[in-house]
């Protein structure tokens, strides 16, 4: 059997009691970290705690060669855990499809995710955001300005009134780490009056939540990673007031954004 399980949000105990138990009873277990990251545990931690050793696999040993990974989960029970869901990322569907095909048994335990925590922890309604995007760092992506990616999910999302989450860049080999001052910077260059909304450390005891245009946010500290943005849409009267006591978003644009 394999198993995906999600870890949660920011360290060893953001698991669900379920997800615990099926990590500590596997055979083996591998993870990978590339896709997102537990910033509150290291590898070590999760170790101490699950009492488990794990094998962290690079993007290679996970997409292009999952061989040990797979015969692990023939030959007895075999866990692959990841920050965040289990099966938010293409990589884990592609990997779960491999072991379909080989007719090995699959079970998937999931956790929180960073699209959960930001509509909880901003009090916008969950089913009123549209498409999400990433905003990678400029030597990733190579281009001059905003990538064409993120400004047509940013542009279709607003005229359609829906929220948009911004996932922030991760070079996990590099420690590069994108933060919410850097990613506002950058989107300000087209978007510089828009209201935005910074999250930092989502599942963490002391989580930041920030409302403000994009170019008062970029001029602003929101400490440790992991962190991402949000770019509000057309508000109902109730997302109005969250956004106000929880972010302290200012009340003349969230007054403009009422639907």
């Amino acid at each position: 059997m394999l198993t995906f399980i999600g870890l949660g949000l920011y360290d060893e105990r953001s698991i669900t009691v379920e997800g615990r138990d099926a990590l500590r009873a596997a055979d083996r277990v591998f993870a990978e970290f590339y896709t997102s990251h537990l910033v509150g545990a290291s590898v070590e931690d999760l170790e101490r705690y699950h009492d488990a050793d794990i094998e962290v696999r690079d993007r290679a040993g996970v997409e292009q060669d999952p061989e040990e990974i797979l015969a692990a989960a023939e030959d007895g029970d075999a866990a692959f855990v990841t920050a965040g869901d289990s099966m938010i990322s293409t990589t884990h569907v592609d990997l779960r499809l491999r072991a379909e095909e080989r007719g090995i048994d699959i079970r998937v335990v999931h956790a929180p995710t960073a699209q959960s925590a930001a509509a909880g922890l901003t009090g916008l309604q969950n089913y009123r955001f549209g498409k999400a995007t990433t905003l990678p760092f400029d030597y990733a992506h190579g281009a001059d300005g905003l990538p064409a990616s993120v400004t047509d999910t940013l542009d279709e999302n607003r005229e359609r009134g829906l929220h948009t989450l911004v996932y922030l860049d991760i070079k996990e080999d590099r420690g590069d780490y994108m933060t919410a001052s850097t990613a506002a910077n950058m989107l300000a260059s087209g978007y510089e009056d828009v209201l935005a909304v910074a999250v930092a450390r989502a599942g963490s005891p002391s989580p930041v939540v920030e409302a403000a245009p994009l170019s008062e946010l970029a001029t602003r500290e929101f400490g440790d990673p992991l962190h991402l943005l949000v770019v509000p849409g057309d508000l109902h009267h109730i997302e109005r007031d969250a956004l106000a006591t929880l972010a302290d978003a200012p009340a003349d644009l969230l007054d403009e954004k009422l639907a």
